[in-house]
């Protein structure tokens, strides 16, 4: 064998390189920051996370209590012609407390959703951290308006149901704790339901659902709204149930049409 010849075995090693394109080093999948950690070290951190979280919702929660009243009277806005009375001692100032809860955890949502972030991120593949950028906007943006329609289109319907069914035979004179015990479910659940199409693209991007099986199940997915409306809204009345239900299946629909632009 001449040094040439040699040379010539040294340079060509036998390496399958399509097969190499295809295998498990497929640089999305792998884990840019991966860090080898021990049980006790994952749970110290995530215990440092729920402090740290617990400390951003004490501080929105008294932050929004200093400022309760203004908030009280934003909320109370919907409920035109309505007086509204504490039958109880001590009851507005519950009702103080409670939308200062609600209002601090709103507040505080993006300090938590960041601990949250920090601390799956190690855990997530390139692949899917190019995921997660849209999939928390998204998020937030479809919470926030889930919130904008309970109040300005859900609430308002609702109670003009309730004010004009019992317009001649009872005067309008409420309690306080009732109507935001109705009114903040109500906004909470209707800020839920509008995570609808972030699951659907999740379940897409995940492999487990495509865009074709999600419209062939359109009967049991209308069955399913109507289900869903009548056990998130807190009253009754027909209206607010059907608006609820309306508004998820139009979200339904409009996510199928988000993971067919996907490719998935």
């Amino acid at each position: 064998m001449t040094p040439s010849q040699e040379v010539d075995t040294l340079k060509t090693p036998d390496i399958d390189t399509e097969g190499y394109g295809n295998s498990e080093l497929n640089p999305l999948d792998e884990l840019p920051d991966e860090v080898e950690m021990s049980l006790f070290d994952h749970l110290e951190e995530l215990r440092q996370r729920i402090f740290y979280s617990l400390i951003a919702v004490a501080v929105g929660v008294v932050g929004c209590f200093l400022v309760v009243k203004p908030i009280v009277q934003l909320l109370e806005v919907p409920a035109k012609g309505v007086k509204f009375l504490q039958l109880a001692p001590g009851e507005y100032f519950f009702v103080s407390i409670k939308v200062a809860a609600y209002s601090g955890l709103v507040l505080s949502s993006p300090f938590i959703l960041y601990q949250v972030i920090q601390f799956v991120l190690p855990g997530l593949t390139r692949r899917e951290r190019r995921l997660l950028g849209p999939i928390v906007l998204g998020s937030s943006v479809l919470f926030g308006a889930g919130l904008v329609f309970a109040y300005l289109l859900l609430i308002p319907a609702a109670l003009n149901f309730f004010i004009n069914y019992g317009e001649d035979v009872v005067e309008q004179i409420w309690s306080i704790d009732k109507y935001f015990e109705f009114v903040l479910l109500l906004m909470f659940s209707t800020g839920l339901a509008f995570q609808v199409p972030i699951i659907q693209l999740l379940l897409a991007n995940l492999g487990i659902v495509s865009s074709a099986t999600m419209l062939a199940g359109w009967r049991y997915v209308i069955m399913g709204g109507v289900i869903l409306g009548a056990i998130l809204t807190p009253s009754t009345d027909p209206l607010t149930q059907s608006l609820l239900a309306g508004a998820v299946l139009g979200l339904y629909f409009g996510g199928i049409g988000l993971v067919k632009l996907s490719g998935k």
